[in-house]
């Protein structure tokens, strides 16, 4: 096959690399086969449990319908991977948090390396190890009890024995997903537990529309069109760059003199991509979790009615969350006095700004901006299409929202492009071969 070494792969070159080439062959078979093993596994039943009645009683919770949209169904048919990979998700920002407070954290995650950084994912795995725990006991002991007629001490331990290892397996199937498979494993685990949703909500929806009530059909049609609108944006915002100019200076290396070139920083809108989006919805199923733990009926009355997914109080914390977050993911990726340095070091310049203290000023203001920017359309998009299914009164999506969008268009648009960079890999490799 011809290939122009300056182009992008194209659909063509990349499906002939994808059943020709022995290693990226072997990674999407192993990252397809680990998929399809972790969602055989919420079929596993724990035993000992009523599981038509448990999922009778929550299929009209909300807060519990949410989570088990992020579960992939293993909540409601209480599989042994029920709580999938919500535990290690849950760790990742507890961690993301101290290292921004601690500073030995914050050391090892800039200082030390590739070391640091491996330190830092051991400590992960404990608090996810740690969180599973807590999150299986809750479940066990205030979830289960009226469904399980032998609950009993060793009831919980078996439970919460079986719920803490599947989570750990889900979580290092993820592991194994990102070093040895193609994109990122905690991504693609959640991407597949919200497409297993996907053919419930059709069905539904195909059933609603057969009703032959031409309001019905007519807030289908808005509600469809309204997430084709958010795909295309949300696919514009994912790629979406801010473009800043550098100049380097001239040199001259012996006899031989370098004229000064240009080139750009790149900024990407959406630096955090999926993760403050999918931070901020789990942070806003905890609080409901732990009520329906407790069986506090004022506080599940009160989370129902201000925190509901429907309700303002909900989005406007959403908001807040997302907007946090984007923030947050912005500060660990991109560091404005690295860059700075770095451009120093080279000889580079940004045309108009002092080297030094004025780059990383203007680096900051740019950064600031675009961040803003970037968490006021995740917003939108977490908001717009839940307010779109409440005025057209299409209830099939019920849970399968913006957020839900977001995720697989963002993990969809990075997995392509992992596999787009392995091609182009090994477009090169064959050249040199040559």
């Amino acid at each position: 096959m011809v290939v122009s070494r300056d182009k992008a792969p194209t659909a063509q070159e990349t499906l002939a690399q994808m059943a020709q080439a022995a290693g990226l062959r072997g990674r999407l078979l192993l990252t397809v086969g680990l998929l399809i093993l972790v969602r055989l596994g919420i079929y596993i039943p724990l035993p000992g449990i009523d599981r038509a009645a448990f999922a009778a009683n929550i299929s009209g919770n909300t807060a519990l319908s949410f989570v088990d949209l992020f579960a992939g169904g293993g909540l409601k048919t209480l599989g042994i991977f029920a709580l999938g990979i919500l535990p290690f998700i849950n760790a990742s920002i507890i961690l993301q948090l101290l290292t921004a407070a601690i500073p030995q954290l914050e050391d090892l995650q800039k200082n030390e390396g590739e070391a640091g950084r491996r330190k830092i994912s051991q400590i992960t795995r404990y608090v996810a190890l740690g969180w599973a725990i807590i999150q299986s006991s809750l479940l066990t002991v205030g979830l289960l009890r009226p469904f399980a007629p032998g609950w009993g001490p060793l009831f919980v331990a078996e439970t919460v024995l079986a719920l803490t290892a599947g989570s750990m397996f889900v979580m290092w199937v993820g592991e194994v997903i990102t070093e040895r498979g193609i994109g990122n494993g905690a991504s693609l685990l959640i991407f597949l537990n919200i497409v297993s949703t996907l053919p419930t909500s059709l069905g539904k929806t195909f059933e609603l529309a057969q009703s032959g009530d031409r309001s019905v059909v007519g807030g289908i049609v808005i509600l469809l069109l309204v997430f084709l609108a958010m795909v295309v944006g949300i696919v514009f915002v994912q790629e979406g760059t801010r473009r800043i100019p550098i100049i380097s200076a001239r040199r001259q290396v012996g006899r031989r003199q370098y004229l000064e070139r240009s080139s750009y920083l790149p900024l990407r809108l959406n630096q955090g991509g999926v993760m403050p989006i999918i931070f901020a919805s789990t942070v806003l199923t905890l609080p409901a979790l732990l009520a329906q733990a407790l069986q506090s009926g004022p506080v599940n009355q009160f989370l129902g009615n201000y925190f509901g997914p429907n309700s303002w109080a909900h989005n406007i914390v959403y908001l807040i969350l997302i907007l946090f977050f984007s923030y947050f993911y912005a500060s660990l990726v991109v560091q404005p006095d690295d860059m700075s340095k770095n451009l120093k070091k080279m000889g580079a310049s940004i045309p108009g700004i002092r080297p030094g203290k004025a780059t990383t000023e203007y680096i900051e203001r740019v950064l600031n901006r675009l961040t803003f920017l970037g968490a006021i359309f995740l917003g939108i998009v977490a908001i717009v299409p839940t307010v779109v299914e409440t005025a057209t009164r299409v209830p099939t999506f019920q849970g399968f929202g913006a957020t839900s969008l977001l995720i697989l268009v963002g993990v969809a648009i990075d997995t392509a492009k992992q596999i787009q960079t392995y091609v182009i890999s090994q477009r090169y490799e064959g050249m040199v071969k040559q």
